[in-house]
């Protein structure tokens, strides 16, 4: 991965407890990547600490959602000629030891997209019991429909290929951001791979 140039996309949205252990984490863990904020107009002090800290970020001057979000992460990394994007959530519930096994198969060319599971050895934390059932109607809608088995299909912790950065950067959902992500997706004929990956439960905010 040496000469490959990855770009970790940071939503955040009202996450001014949690996002300087976030950055620090993986600036410890995976120094050697570049990383993005994007603040989606919080309404916390989100991009005062971002500033005061010296962290990469750009603030929305409105509130996008997290669809709109991702994709300015994703326009960010078009226009600097990133080859790899990586999805990071802001509240310190992705692990970034894995990142290097999520980008992994697209830098061995097996993959274009990643999906970081939680769901495949059902280890760390599993979200609710009613939220676990609405994903896993989610992901036999998508299998019927596009014949891709996907089984965590609201993890937003997932990498892409340049190919598909071009693509989100251009069109990427905003009602249903990660399932419907991946419909796009499979539609355009990305392969599509999930690892295992442990998450961990928000300690601070909603």
């Amino acid at each position: 991965m040496k000469n490959i140039k990855i770009l970790i996309i940071i939503p955040a949205y009202n996450e001014q407890e949690n996002i300087i252990p976030v950055i620090r984490n993986l600036q410890q863990t995976v120094p050697e990547m570049d990383y993005l904020i994007v603040n989606d107009c919080s309404s916390d002090n989100t991009a005062g600490i971002c500033k005061d800290n010296g962290c990469n970020y750009l603030s929305l001057p409105i509130n996008l959602g997290i669809g709109g979000g991702v994709q300015a992460g994703y326009r960010y990394a078009l226009e600097n000629g990133y080859d790899i994007a990586v999805q990071h959530d802001g509240d310190g519930q992705h692990d970034p030891r894995y990142i290097r096994q999520v980008v992994a198969p697209i830098v061995n060319g097996q993959a274009d997209i990643v999906i970081g599971s939680r769901f495949l050895t059902q280890e760390g934390f599993q979200s609710s019991a009613v939220r676990r059932v609405g994903i896993r109607l989610l992901s036999k809608l998508i299998c019927l429909c596009c014949g891709t088995r996907v089984r965590d299909v609201t993890s937003g912790f997932r990498a892409v290929s340049s190919e598909y950065i071009r693509f989100y950067a251009n069109e990427y959902p905003f009602d249903y951001p990660e399932p419907e992500a991946i419909v796009l997706a499979s539609m355009n004929g990305a392969r599509i791979m999930e690892i295992p990956v442990l998450m961990h439960e928000r300690e601070n905010g909603v």
